[in-house]
């Protein structure tokens, strides 16, 4: 069965290589969204649009959104564990916004 999915979709369709693991193409490695997300943040941080734009060509933009996310939250978490204080009180001080 696999074979006739793999003749109907063509050459692009993935394949297995030896060992019985998914073949890769070859090349460099693609990014995940989480390293777009960090090196994205990153080079905003730094401002450095040119590593930005590059970042945020690595996945699509909900991916990034999604990691970009998933970073602010454990950002916030270490920062909150580490000044023993809650991460909303954390958050609102990143941001500049009053206690509340």
């Amino acid at each position: 069965m696999w074979h006739q999915l793999r003749a109907f979709l063509g050459p692009q369709a993935p394949g297995r290589g030896g060992g019985g693991r998914p073949s890769r193409p070859a090349g460099p490695r693609p990014h995940n969204l989480f390293e777009a997300a960090a090196a994205s943040v990153a080079a905003g941080a730094e401002n450095d649009p040119e590593a930005a734009a590059e970042a945020e060509e690595w996945v699509s933009p909900e991916a990034l959104a999604f990691g970009v996310r998933e970073l602010a939250c454990r950002a916030v978490l270490a920062l909150a564990r580490e000044r023993g204080r809650s991460p909303r009180s954390v958050a609102r001080e990143l941001l500049g916004l009053p206690s509340a």
